[in-house]
């Protein structure tokens, strides 16, 4: 007669199967919540309350207002008057529909308005500002990047205000909207001028 064979396996556990979803799924909705729940243009700057990084850049070659050559970006120009710099590309989506806000905005004689082109095309470029106008009293052109990495941009659109003194007293990460325009931008700006 023969024992009946017994089996040293382990005992079916099913719920030890589930464990590397359930992880999973724990450390999905972790990042989801993450990713929803905060504003990108709060995202803080260290450059806040320092000098506007001092990099020159070269004009949009071809850039004409009033049959005359519009400058490149020149740091020393910042100094005495409140600057609105942003960072725009023609390729960025939004920044075609925040076009029109800062050519409002550059109608204000108080400030100046100063582009910084990034990794563009020139032609594409011109044709973005004749589509929408020119609301910037200089625009650099930043074919490699680097000047915006010392900006400390993120990703475009991006908008700096700069006050009198040169230094960055605003970050503004994400498009101009409608939304933020009067509210946050203009509120940003006119504390500059007092």
């Amino acid at each position: 007669m023969s024992k009946p064979a017994t089996s040293n396996a382990p005992r079916n556990r099913p719920w030890l199967m589930a464990l590397p979803l359930i992880g999973f799924m724990a450390l999905a909705g972790l990042f989801l919540m993450r990713l929803q729940g905060g504003d990108p243009s709060r995202i803080p700057s260290a450059l806040i309350g320092r000098p506007a990084p001092q990099t020159v850049l070269p004009p949009l070659e071809g850039l004409v207002v009033n049959g005359a050559p519009v400058p490149g970006l020149d740091p020393a120009l910042f100094q005495g008057r409140v600057s609105v710099v942003n960072v725009w590309a023609s390729w960025c989506v939004p920044c075609h529909d925040e076009a029109p806000l800062l050519t409002e905005l550059s109608k204000d004689t108080r400030l100046q308005i100063v582009g910084i082109n990034y990794k563009d095309a020139p032609d594409n470029a011109r044709r973005f500002l004749g589509r929408y106008g020119n609301p910037f009293s200089m625009v650099g052109v930043d074919g490699n990047g680097r000047a915006s990495i010392e900006w400390g941009v993120y990703g475009v659109p991006e908008t700096f205000v700069v006050g009198r003194e040169g230094t960055i007293v605003y970050k503004m990460v994400g498009p101009v909207t409608p939304a933020n325009f009067e509210s946050v931008l203009k509120a940003e700006i006119d504390k500059a001028l007092k």
